[in-house]
């Protein structure tokens, strides 16, 4: 402890020209007792004020530059030594030394550096403003082919350096990658993967940078998708895969480099950790199987990767997909369940899915999960049986399979994302299939429910689609059972509700549902009309210059409807419709204006 004062008050009186030798000692004594107790040693430097004097001594001339800038690393280690760092002006001598030709001071500069960057506001800041980060990438890109263990450890520290000046910094992010760096990196990874700590610190900066979007497209530029897989497959330890799974699954939401890692076998290595991992209890085995399960899901979702693994419903990745389904492991039922409904994202796929059998296999994951199961499992598997309703011949066969029998199981539900996903699946199925509609249309507890669900503000979707299926229920059976079922669960007020939506699709479903209702039921229906002041609704509707075309005269066509009742007339009669209507007369679709006339024609001889 005495030294190390005597080494402290000595370099406080340091002149530049005291001698060499008793410069050295100081250092040597200072950097001794930082092995020893980095914390306490580091305090006692900063009481001392003796960074201000290695300012001073960060010099190219200087043969003790190498130990100054080894302190300032030692001591760089401390959080609260970081910003004292900053404020005795050490960044910009720094910075300077990163041009000198020396490797030692390179090395321990680096170093420096980079300590004083990690979590520290201050120091990147420094740096960015002293432009240290643009002299480092020059470094890797000159030292990049070099692999003797000097210039590798040095490329390990500038890795490091970089990394911990743009960590969780966006802005940092965007500058080094506007600065080239990613090719670089990404050459330096294939080059020096031998080498297990500069691989390291490459997949770390990777991390770090393939967040950003404007990363991802220089990324696909390169061939990072083969070197990472080649990475990959050499990897034993639990941790390094982790450490490049972190770094595939923000690259893969990228289309073009999903298609480059499905070409360069990630595929395969994905496939044979499921199946080594698939029966373990170890948690680093369970933590594989979700991650590399939810890897290949990541990868079907685009377009061109897809299709490539579902190769006609042949592909071998596709046959071991579907295994994953009747699975006893949740995680695998998933990632099976969703890679269905990613295969299922063009008609000739879900045909041919369909055709071969899929919906069965759907349908008894569902009927596993309907007592207490499991709610990501019953999601995944109701948005693959959605998804495979889709095109028109399908519905009539998912349908005699059983799947709408299969799917009111869940009616019970009180997890939004799964009320979502079967109000969708049930509203696909019934498209065009008047007879399932009005099946559906009669169920008492169905229409119930959706009812209820029609007021679910908390959740726009299942309110949304609550009501969308309502509607459709009427459209497609056109059914006065199902009209009657609707009325007297108290369905109509959300139809007219329905009517005054922001989305022009659910208003016109809501008016040619109520326009049949007005044809089919009017008596039964007239009172909840009414009350739910439907002709004030389709006054304003009328009135309203922004209303779309298909909204105008769906609402001439209802009113039109709506005088066969005696009270609803009454109301029509006392609002100065022919007023509206007639202005409507020259409107610029010639659809709209002939509704106008017709309409105005029916009003007159009504009045």
């Amino acid at each position: 402890a005495d030294n190390l004062s005597d080494a402290l008050k000595k370099l406080k009186i340091t002149t530049t020209d005291s001698t060499a030798d008793s410069l050295e000692g100081c250092l040597d004594c200072l950097l001794q007792a930082l092995a020893q107790n980095n914390m306490e040693t580091s305090e006692k430097i900063q009481k001392s004020g003796v960074l201000q004097v290695f300012a001073n001594l960060l010099t190219p001339q200087s043969s003790c530059t190498a130990k100054v800038a080894n302190i300032i690393a030692e001591v760089a280690r401390n959080e609260f030594m970081r910003n004292p760092c900053v404020d005795a002006g050490l960044i910009p001598p720094l910075v300077q030394l990163l041009n000198c030709k020396d490797q030692e001071v390179l090395l321990q500069t680096g170093r420096a550096l980079g300590n004083i960057c990690y979590d520290s506001h201050e120091g990147r800041n420094a740096v960015d403003h002293a432009g240290g980060a643009h002299i480092v990438v020059d470094h890797l890109r000159s030292l990049c082919s070099k692999t003797d263990p000097a210039s590798e450890k040095l490329l390990t520290v500038f890795c490091g350096m970089l990394m911990n000046y743009s960590n969780e910094n966006d802005t940092l992010q965007s500058q080094l990658i506007n600065m080239g760096v990613i090719p670089t990196l990404v050459k330096l990874l294939g080059i020096h993967c031998q080498n297990a700590a500069l691989t390291e610190m490459c997949l770390v900066a990777f991390g770090n940078l393939a967040e950003l979007e404007s990363s991802k497209e220089q990324f696909a530029y390169t061939n990072i998708a083969e070197e990472l897989v080649k990475l990959f497959k050499k990897q034993i330890e639990h941790d390094k895969k982790e450490m490049i799974f972190e770094v595939l699954a923000p690259l893969a939401e990228n289309d073009v480099i999903k298609l480059q890692l499905v070409e360069a076998g990630l595929v395969e290595c994905l496939l044979e950790i499921v199946q080594k991992t698939v029966d373990s209890d170890k948690e680093d085995d369970i933590a594989e199987l979700k991650t590399a399960s939810d890897l290949m899901v990541l990868l079907l979702l685009g377009d061109e990767s897809m299709q490539k693994l579902f190769e006609g419903g042949k592909g071998s990745v596709f046959q071991r997909v579907l295994s994953w389904i009747p699975s006893n492991s949740h995680q695998l039922q998933l990632a099976g369940a969703l890679a269905i409904a990613n295969f299922a994202r063009n008609d000739g796929n879900c045909i041919h899915m369909v055709d071969n059998g899929i919906v069965q296999k759907l349908i008894d994951l569902l009927d596993r999960h309907v007592e207490d199961g499991n709610v990501t499992v019953q999601h995944a598997a109701l948005s693959a049986l959605r998804n495979l309703a889709i095109p028109v011949v399908n519905k009539a066969k998912m349908l005699s399979a059983g799947v709408a029998e299969a799917v009111l199981k869940f009616l019970r539900s009180e997890m939004p994302p799964v009320q979502f996903k079967l109000l969708g699946t049930l509203r696909m199925l019934i498209d065009a299939q008047a007879e399932a509609a009005e099946q559906l249309g009669k169920n008492v507890k169905l229409v119930e429910r959706l009812v209820e669900w029609c007021e679910a503000k908390d959740h726009a979707g299942v309110m949304g689609e609550s009501n969308r299926l309502l509607s459709a229920l009427i459209r497609h059976s056109k059914s006065k059972d199902v009209i009657r079922t609707i009325v007297q669960s108290g369905g109509i007020k959300h139809l007219v509700t329905m009517a005054t939506s922001e989305h022009v699709i659910m208003q016109n479903e809501a008016l040619v549902a109520l326009a049949l209702i007005a044809a089919l039921e009017l008596v039964t229906a007239e009172k909840d009309l009414e009350n739910a002041q439907l002709v004030q609704i389709l006054h304003r509707l009328l009135s309203d210059d922004r209303s779309a075309p298909e909204i105008k005269y769906n609402s001439m066509v209802l009113i039109c409807a709506l005088i066969g009742s005696e009270p609803l007339q009454k109301e029509v009669q006392s609002m100065a419709f022919l007023e509206v209507i007639s202005k409507l007369r020259s409107h610029e679709n010639k659809t709209v204006a002939q509704q106008a006339s017709l309409t105005e024609q029916r009003l007159a001889v009504e009045s």
